[in-house]
């Protein structure tokens, strides 16, 4: 008994898929394409600053010392203070404040401020479009949810898609590769593309979901909502007080949690009388980032927040960046998520191809739109591409998203003009969607 689709669901699949496509595919490019180019993060900031310290473990008592050097040259206030522990992938200890960053040597000296700028611009560019944090995050988060959706639609519009997995005409000249190449990666990336998707959706859209929920229920107060998830905040105190001891936190959780992989110590309020501590480790053979491990200010043990043990929904919760980034299973899994990132944003690219091959097959020849889509497929990697020339040139001072941004949109804007968009290479991609 057969299980396709009738032809009308078809044809409504096939028309979902193209519009959805048009309407961000030029963001979904940017986003894979820049995400593919994360997944080696921890790799970026060592590659962009080789001569800062490294070490493989540091000493609690080294920490508290650069905790203490560092808080006692603050020239601003700063409500947190964030300590890097050093680890397998990133084998450096660094303290970050409000303010500033500093990379520590291994008896807990202060040695240089971090330069990264290149890879955080890298990570916003993939996290918020170099956009304001919460539209950023919002837009991305939508863009995840529009991957799922192209990813059903274009299943529905193409239910063959599946028998032909292993059938690829590679070398085809009259337009038919470009189409086959489009569904098999699909289906061979189906899972990849779907887990990304889906991760991606959730870290953006719970942002802006947690706000609206924050001022339709809870006052205003965002931490109350992820509370239950990530534990509660103690109440503030500004009195002053003495710097907390990381140290104790420290040792005692290589005492009482040896199995776990310290990778962050956390000073909350630091120099008040409200100041806290709390220790994220990482837990091997789990997908969650951590577990967070609370403690007052002299270093009392107060609890974990059960990422690690606690209820599913908590589990899941945690686990999610970790799904996203490929944060977990080492250089191995970095590398497939390399090669299945590339895979999904050829998908992204030939999608638009294929669209616009079928707008000219019925008579509304797009020339100048293909010339802009070249632009966007070829001159990203380039924008990227300058954009760390100019690190090399300038330093970390250089300003990365305005190079980016205004190269890539230079690029469109010149393919854009008049008389520019008839090419060979335009017909050869028109072509390619005839045959879709």
């Amino acid at each position: 008994m057969s299980v396709a689709p009738e032809p009308s669901i078809v044809k409504r699949g096939l028309s979902a898929h193209a519009a959805i496509g048009l309407v961000g595919g030029a963001l979904l490019y940017l986003v894979c394409l820049s995400g593919t180019v994360l997944v080696l993060y921890e790799e970026w900031q060592r590659l962009e600053q080789p001569a800062a310290p490294e070490m493989e473990a540091i000493s609690p008592a080294a920490v508290q010392r650069a905790v203490e050097a560092v808080l006692a040259s603050e020239e601003e206030p700063t409500t947190h203070l964030y300590v890097h522990m050093p680890t397998a992938e990133l084998p450096r200890a660094t303290i970050t404040t409000d303010n500033r960053a500093l990379h520590v040597d291994r008896q807990g000296a202060p040695v240089v401020p971090e330069e990264n700028a290149w890879s955080e611009f890298l990570y916003a560019l993939h996290y918020t479009l170099n956009l304001p944090a919460l539209v950023g995050i919002t837009i991305v988060g939508a863009l995840g949810a529009m991957i799922v959706a192209l990813a059903v639609t274009g299943l529905i519009a193409h239910p063959r898609i599946f028998r032909d997995a292993f059938r690829l005409r590679a070398r085809n000249q009259g337009g038919v590769a470009m189409s086959d190449w489009h569904n098999r990666l699909s289906v061979w990336t189906l899972p990849f593309s779907l887990t990304i998707a889906l991760t991606g959706a959730v870290i953006g859209l719970a942002s802006v979901a947690a706000y609206a929920l924050a001022a339709t229920s809870y006052g205003g107060d965002a931490e109350a909502v992820y509370a239950p998830i990530f534990g509660d905040e103690p109440a503030t105190d500004p009195a002053p007080a003495p710097v907390p001891d990381v140290a104790a936190a420290l040792a005692y959780m290589q005492q009482a949690y040896p199995q776990v992989t310290v990778s962050y110590a956390i000073l909350h309020d630091p120099g008040t009388a409200g100041q806290h501590v709390q220790i994220v480790g990482g837990h091997d053979r789990r997908l969650i980032f951590g577990e967070y491990y609370a403690f007052s200010a002299d270093g009392q043990f107060h609890g974990a927040a059960g990422l690690a043990d606690g209820s599913l929904g908590q589990q899941a919760a945690a686990s999610v960046y970790n799904l996203h980034f490929g944060n977990y299973g080492g250089l191995p899994v970095k590398l497939g998520y390399i090669l299945f990132g590339l895979a999904l944003t050829a998908i992204c690219a030939t999608g638009v191809y294929i669209w616009l091959g079928k707008r000219r097959r019925r008579g509304h020849a797009e020339p100048r739109l293909t010339a802009m889509w070249h632009a966007v497929v070829w001159g990203s990697p380039v924008a990227l591409a300058l954009t760390v020339v100019a690190r090399l040139a300038f330093g970390n001072g250089a300003p990365f998203a305005a190079i980016f941004w205004l190269s890539l949109a230079a690029m469109v804007g010149w393919a854009a003009l008049p008389g520019r968009s008839r090419s060979a290479r335009d017909k050869r991609a028109l072509a390619g969607g005839e045959h879709a």
